[in-house]
């Protein structure tokens, strides 16, 4: 009995159309992006396999050096000499190799899925489901990565679009606001594809930086030119990131919310009320899932991206450290962080979000005097020093020096900017509240 896949999924009739065009115009090998496994079991699979192998070998392609290559004896697994000029005559142009080409290969990602759906249910099945989706979502996304490249490289569009670009350019801010006013200017605000790492020690404010930075830039009625954005909290509830940002948007002190039935006032109560307004008519979303992959926050954004068709995106993971890795490279930390350092990149620039991971610091930090962070301080620094596009440091003097007097001033350090300056920005920190706000111009 033939199998769904056998039944399914082969085009016989656009094979033959890719080689019968290969054997007509054999200079088109050097632009096939088909592999052997693309094609049917068989003839067609021996076929290109040969032409593949002779292109390699800088044999020409003729039917002579194609007898030659495989050898009288052993031309019938190509289906033989009068199969093989059938191929050649059935194609009048090669005009649509490009669109064979295509259809060949929807058919090989087919069977694919086809196949990786079967591994899914039989491993859910007979071990881990949760493990069995991770696998197969890893899978799936490697198929949709295997079309065919139509990029030539041609620099004319880009030509185009860097003069419109710059026929506008008023040096206003053009990417998503942070809501500082400073670090806009430094940046012009963040753009689709950029990966920006946020370093900071434990406790000196990066998850309040990161939700005041997300609250910011979300639609929302007093914002509404804003864009969306999505929270990714690997260690906090959504419950208590929800808190965080009822206490910025309202200005009402964290401790207080812990008794709010006997410390509220009624201006407590009636700023709650407003914030809870406004965060429900927020284009922001939280995702609390512990233990989560790559895999997982990539799937939540491109369906964002669904969602929210035409809108810029802006995704903020706290914190990197804590995504899962990839079991290959169990045991060797460095490994599995450069990898999701890789993937997080390449997420941001395929799917033309901003992405904003935050990430600890080594301990290394407390043994000098001078404790403001440096890139030597990322914990599994290297490749993620590589990637991010921009990297910002956050340093609270008043964490360290309690006598300070720069207290509730935090310094934004912009050590590494892929297309623009580097520097430091200051902010007011208002640690009841949990919410930055912006100081007089310090960075020119």
């Amino acid at each position: 009995m033939e199998t769904a896949q056998e039944i399914l999924l082969y085009n016989m009739d656009a094979e033959a159309a890719v080689l019968g065009a290969l054997l007509l115009e054999p200079d088109l090998i050097k632009d096939c992006p088909l592999k052997p496994e693309h094609f049917s079991p068989g003839k067609h699979y021996n076929i290109f396999w040969t032409l593949r192998d002779m292109d390699n070998k800088g044999i020409p392609i003729d039917m002579v050096s194609i007898v030659e290559r495989v050898g009288p004896q052993k031309i019938e697994k190509l289906g033989g000499i009068t199969y093989l000029s059938e191929l050649a005559g059935s194609v009048p142009t090669t005009a649509n190799f490009k669109y064979y080409c295509n259809v060949v290969l929807e058919y090989y990602q087919k069977r694919e899925a086809v196949e990786i759906a079967n591994r899914i249910k039989n491993a859910a099945i007979e071990g881990d489901p949760l493990e069995a989706i991770k696998s197969g979502v890893t899978d799936l996304m490697a198929l949709e990565d295997s079309g065919t490249d139509d990029d030539d490289g041609d620099i004319k569009n880009a030509l185009v679009n860097v003069y419109a670009e710059l026929e506008s350019a008023t040096g206003e801010i053009t990417g998503i606001p942070t809501g500082f006013v400073e670090l806009d200017r430094m940046t012009g605000g963040y753009k689709g594809g950029q990966f920006i790492v946020v370093g900071a020690r434990p406790g000196v404010g990066k998850t309040a930086y990161a939700i005041n930075k997300g609250i910011n830039a979300a639609a929302s009625p007093l914002n509404p030119n804003g864009d969306v954005a999505a929270i990714f909290s690997l260690e906090m509830s959504q419950e208590e990131l929800v808190k965080r940002a009822i206490a910025a948007l309202g200005n009402i002190q964290s401790q207080k919310m812990k008794a709010a039935l006997k410390k509220f006032t009624d201006d407590d109560w009636t700023r709650l009320t407003n914030a809870q307004a406004l965060l429900y008519n927020m284009d922001l979303k939280i995702f609390d899932r512990a233990g989560v992959d790559v895999n997982y926050i990539w799937s939540k954004t491109r369906k964002l991206k669904r969602q929210y068709e035409g809108r810029r995106v802006m995704v903020i993971i706290d914190y990197l450290q804590l995504i899962v890795g990839n079991k290959k490279h169990q045991g060797n930390r460095q490994a599995e962080i450069s990898e999701i350092s890789r993937t997080l990149k390449q997420m941001a620039r395929e799917l033309n979000v901003v992405v904003i991971a935050l990430s600890q610091l080594s301990r290394s930090v407390e043994s000098r005097q001078d404790k403001r962070p440096t890139m030597s301080d990322l914990r599994e620094s290297g490749q993620i020093e590589q990637d991010a596009d921009i990297i910002q440091f956050l340093y609270r003097d008043d964490y360290y020096n309690p006598d300070t007097e720069n207290k509730n001033i935090i310094e934004v350090i912009v050590a590494k900017h892929r297309n623009g300056p580097t520097g430091v920005v200051n902010l007011a920190f208002i640690k009841e509240y949990g919410k930055f706000v912006n100081l007089e111009r310090r960075f020119s």
